[in-house]
């Protein structure tokens, strides 16, 4: 017994020793990919000395003799701290996800290469301009030379994440870096999805009149009413079709409408501003990863020094400032994208119709290889107005009629895009005039940019604008007939057609993807908008000070007031109000007096400590599934967020949009107000059943947590935990500090969608400007820099951003000397 026993302490010893021992050579493989930022290396490509010089807050600010030798460094750069992150991203633009990550990806691939943005990108690199050729190859070339390190100093494969797949990384080019720009731009596009969407409520909606109840328009003028899409097509006869799955694959760029894209940006004048200079900040609003898509960096150019957020992969400061201007980004929802159904010849499907009669798709095929399994082949099929997409693609089949197969048309299908050309120039302005000028062939995705100098603030709308015709059958808001002329677009509107706003007599402009014109059919930018909620809030807190400070700008990016919830609960709860009688505790009607007597005295502030955001957040949730349920059946899915102009419109009954609250399914006649009462007991039982009935002890913090997810390895058991940063946050859909829930699963509360990049530049004090990320500048897990920002940005901090080369070096965590090999 003893013998036994001593073998079992042998046996658990050696298991305990061998797990250390395996699980430090698990850390030394992985730590051997840390970049070392205190280092000295021989590179090909650049012509003189090229020093990196990391602050404290692993900013790397980059100086060399040319620009083209700063551009090789920022490439360097960003391959030592985000190898991962470009590879994945180039993959992904290139549909060869599949390669590394098998059959998971093999949806997303497919669709991809029926986009073409590869191609088209290889294509548009062969007509940059000399000076962005230079420039994108001086950066491709900083990328290799880090690569070429990697491989011969045995540096782990350059990231974790290497070890564990087999992802070998062919040499960077130019195209790659085109690409990019391409993806981002399909990441910020919903209108496809949103007239797959007012295609498919139209067929299911009896009375047409309640279509711009579920889908109404942004405040401002109406428009001439449209046709019933049945009416369109009368083939298609589809009602209450369950929604096809969506590729939810993390890596997928095709998100759900709410997803698209979104931000804000303010700017005040010197006449607005305390200390006498423009102000601007700006928060671009993207979906949150580990590490986040935004890089810091500063680059010394030859017409001076730049810093702000670039993403990896692209050789810009694409938010950010310089000594004489600051710029910031949001996104425009300009209308650059159509859908149109194209016929089929009846006796040739290789054909589909043309104003002109039939003819020929264009087609190619295309290899799908995928890691452990057979590769497959894509028949690739475009038609004049753009590439065929799957029916599963947004629903498409769903209201496309038999014979016929859905194209799409985007500013981004072209072969000459200077778009990147464009932000490298804009970079380099040195007024807001400037600016304006070097964005004139800027095509896609479409943004607001917001500009400052030293004088004068500015916003103007860049991106393509398509030229429709007056006669268009749907607008551009509904798939329309592809072979009918007037439906198809006529190339593009000037660059002067683009909104813009130039020194405003009030001194403060801004724009929080809310609607900024108001223009007749085809000049009206768009239908569809970000933002009806946030843009009150904002003027609010604009006009309510005479002038403006860069904190009184800070306050407004972390304001977590509500105006939805500020407006809705005195609506919605207007006869719910201490009105119940008394009711003994833990019934029903108890629970619901507490929940009514906690609204009461709230002030819509959706703080994470606090246990009224999180019973709002359900009630309101609940109550637009009662509203709309036996109306669209399962297409009530596919409303994931609240639309607070319609449950607005149900309960004032504008023009009759009350009928959404009676239950047609149900012999009474439902009111609003019992609508709001059966949600309210709906909300209450979920938190119950989720969060436990001590309504006072509730957090909304624990519902809305960040979720920094890696995209993937986030579902890795136990490795989750370290590649993987959750936070409870503040905020929500609606509030300025803009915690985009995810609306769905059983954790619909979860902050998926934000910002991942705060910025705000002050022209009185420029080296007192600020700025963070939401997670930290490194890629590689086991770095401090991975998440070293995280708790910055939660509590609402920021770090310095100076020009100061000094500054800098006095600060630095470490230099990067990149020599020319002899």
């Amino acid at each position: 017994m003893a013998l036994m026993f001593r073998w079992l302490i042998r046996s658990a010893v050696f298991l305990v020793t061998l797990s250390v021992v395996v699980l430090l050579l698990v850390y030394w493989f992985a730590a051997r990919s840390l970049p070392d930022y205190d280092d000295t290396v021989e590179v090909r490509g650049v012509t003189a000395p090229v020093e990196v010089v990391r602050d404290n807050a692993n900013v790397p600010h980059i100086f060399g003799e040319t620009d083209a030798d700063v551009f090789f460094g920022l490439g360097f750069a960003h391959a030592q701290d985000r190898l991962w992150q470009l590879i994945t991203l180039r993959r992904t633009a290139q549909g060869r996800l599949s390669e590394v990550f098998g059959t998971a990806t093999v949806t997303t691939d497919k669709l991809m290469r029926r986009y073409d943005i590869y191609r088209l990108a290889v294509a548009s690199a062969d007509k940059l301009d000399p000076e962005t050729k230079s420039a994108l190859e001086a950066y491709s070339a900083g990328i290799n030379a880090r690569l070429d390190q990697i491989n011969t100093e045995a540096l782990g494969r350059g990231a974790p994440e290497m070890w564990l797949f087999n992802a070998p990384m062919a040499p960077w080019r130019p195209a790659d870096s085109l690409a990019i720009t391409k993806l981002m731009g399909l990441q910020m596009s919903g209108h496809l999805e949103a007239e797959v969407l007012r295609a498919r409520v139209s067929l299911e909606l009896s009375d047409q009149d309640r279509l711009r109840d579920i889908l109404p328009e942004a405040p401002g003028s109406g428009v001439a009413a449209l046709p019933e899409y049945a009416a369109l097509f009368p083939e298609v006869t589809t009602r209450h079709a369950a929604a096809a799955p969506m590729d939810s694959h993390p890596l997928s760029p095709f998100k759900r409408q709410a997803f698209a894209g979104a931000s804000n940006a303010w700017a005040a004048a010197p006449t607005r501003s305390a200390a006498g200079g423009t102000l601007l900040a700006n928060d671009p609003h993207l979906g949150f990863t580990a590490p986040a898509i935004w890089y810091l960096a500063r680059l010394e150019l030859e017409t001076g020094g730049v810093i702000g957020g670039t993403i990896p992969g692209m050789p810009v400061v694409l938010t950010g400032r310089s000594a004489d201007l600051g710029w910031g980004l949001t996104t425009a929802y300009v209308d650059d994208q159509d859908v149109y159904i194209e016929e089929l010849n009846p006796d040739n499907t290789e054909e589909y119709r043309t104003p002109d009669g039939f003819k020929k798709f264009r087609k190619r095929s295309s290899i799908i290889n995928i890691a452990d399994a057979d590769p497959i082949t894509v028949t690739l099929r475009w038609t004049d107005n753009g590439p065929v997409l799957p029916g599963s693609h947004y629903n498409l089949g769903s209201i496309t009629p038999p014979g016929h197969v859905a194209s799409v048309a985007s500013t981004l299908f072209t072969e000459e895009d200077p778009s990147l050309a464009a932000a490298m120039k804009v970079m380099r302005a040195k007024s807001v005039q400037q600016a304006i000028n070097a964005a004139t062939d800027y095509v896609a995705p479409a943004q607001n940019l917001t500009l400052v100098d030293r004088d004068t603030i500015a916003m103007k709308t860049i991106g393509a604008m398509p030229r429709r015709d007056a006669n268009h059958q749907s607008e551009g808001r509904m798939p329309s007939p592809g072979w009918i002329a007037a439906n198809r677009w006529d190339g593009k509107l000037p660059y002067t057609a683009n909104p813009e706003f130039i020194a405003p007599a009030g001194g403060i402009l801004g724009n929080t993807n809310n609607k900024t014109v108001d223009r007749p059919f085809p000049n009206h930018v768009s239908f569809v908008w970000g933002d009806t909620q946030r843009v009150q809030r904002w003027q609010r807190l604009m006009q309510n000070r005479e002038v403006h400070t860069r904190d009184s700008f800070i306050e407004a990016q972390l304001d977590t007031v509500s105006p939805t919830a500020r407006a809705l609960l005195p609506l919605i709860g207007a006869e719910l109000w201490f009105t119940g009688e008394a009711a003994p505790d833990g019934t029903p009607e108890r629970q619901r007096q507490r929940a009514l007597d906690l609204l009461a005295g709230w002030s819509g502030e959706m703080n994470e400590h606090l246990p009224e955001p999180l019973i709002y957040a359900a009630w309101i949730r609940a109550l637009q599934d009662r509203l709309i349920r036996d109306e669209l059946g399962p297409l009530a899915e596919e409303f994931t967020h609240v639309q607070p102009l319609f449950i607005e419109r149900a309960f004032r009954d504008v023009q009759g949009a009350a009928e959404w609250c009676d239950v047609r399914q149900s012999a009474p006649v439902e009111t609003c107000h019992d609508m709001a009462r059966l949600a309210l007991d709906d909300a209450l039982l979920w938190i119950k059943e989720t969060w436990g009935t001590q309504l006072e002890s509730l957090r909304w913090g624990d519902a809305h947590q960040a979720t920094h997810d890696h995209p993937v390895l986030g579902e890795v058991p136990l490795l989750r935990y370290f590649v993987n940063i959750r936070q409870s946050t503040s905020g929500g859909d609606n509030t300025l500090q803009r915690g985009l829930t995810r609306g769905t699963g059983k954790d619909p509360f979860y902050n998926v969608h934000g910002a991942g990049y705060r910025g705000v530049y002050d022209f009185a004090d420029p080296d007192s400007s600020v700025f963070v990320t939401s997670t930290g500048q490194s890629g590689h897990f086991l770095s401090r820099h991975y998440d070293d920002m995280a708790q910055l940005w939660r509590r609402g901090e920021y770090i310095p951003m100076s020009l100061d080369a000094e500054l800098a070096r006095a600060a630095a965590v470490g230099v990067t000397r990149l020599e020319p090999a002899q």
